[in-house]
């Protein structure tokens, strides 16, 4: 059994355990999935998706592949967004991140968007996402650095930014009479060791989780619902035949 995984950002080439089983690409484009699940691999599963300057991943190119019996994974960034909004039909969500938004308790994209740089130089991360804000402050709260009144507001200034703009150093910088000096300071400091990547986690989750599943001799997936053919759909499917497919990645 193998498995190709779509990764970035959320879990860069420096964390990823050597497994000859496992293909790792980069972060998936509008077509990338459609591409790799010709290969039928057992599982696929998407962790970073690139967005806004190119198509991002069609739902329709995950339920063909799934519909082909090939097992499909998301956690963290758009495999989150896209296992909620599809796990009726078989996708598999992993990770808080999944469960919130599956849950109605996030509904906006930016809430996993982040600019990073490229991947020669290992997706390093430019700006926080919102997420993993969300998971820092509520660790604060949880050890008693910032009252709970005040991780609201820097939530709330948090999400008013651009997700471009998202840093602690211009979150922190706003000024708020809401947000007394001395409790940021402590918080600042607190930061250094205290961050959580959220999206780190639940990305270590679902390989954690696909790691498990090459492991067992699991059955192709059995989907019940059936492919519309559309004529849009095959028109899709001729130009993605007709991109090169991308190269491999160990």
């Amino acid at each position: 059994m193998s498995a190709v995984i779509f990764a970035g950002p959320s879990l860069p080439p420096k964390l990823r355990p050597p497994d000859p089983r496992i293909t790792w690409l980069p972060p998936v484009r509008q077509g990338d999935l459609y591409r790799a699940a010709l290969d039928r691999p057992a599982i696929i599963g998407v962790i970073d998706g690139y967005f806004e300057t190119v198509p991002t991943v069609w739902h329709k190119e995950i339920l063909w592949a799934m519909a082909q019996g090939i097992h499909v994974y998301g956690a963290a960034s758009t495999g989150a967004l896209r296992a909620a909004e599809l796990d009726a039909f078989g996708m598999t969500g992993v990770g808080r991140i999944y469960e919130d938004f599956r849950d109605g308790v996030l509904q906006d994209d930016d809430e996993v968007a982040l600019l990073h740089g490229p991947e020669a130089l290992g997706y390093p991360p430019v700006t926080e996402a919102m997420v993993n804000i969300r998971a820092t402050l509520a660790a604060a709260v949880d050890h008693g650095v910032i009252a709970p009144t005040v991780a609201a507001r820097l939530t709330d200034v948090a999400k008013a930014l651009f997700y471009k703009q998202r840093t602690w150093v211009t979150i922190l910088r706003v000024p708020d009479s809401a947000l007394p000096r001395v409790a940021l300071c402590a918080f600042e400091l607190w930061l250094a060791t205290g961050r959580i990547d959220q999206k780190r986690v639940d990305a270590e989750a679902l390989l954690h989780g696909i790691s498990a599943h090459l492991s067992t001799a699991s059955l192709p997936l059995q989907v019940t619902y059936r492919l519309a053919e559309t004529a849009s759909w095959n028109d899709a499917r001729r130009h993605s035949e007709g991109v090169n497919r991308l190269p491999l990645r160990e």
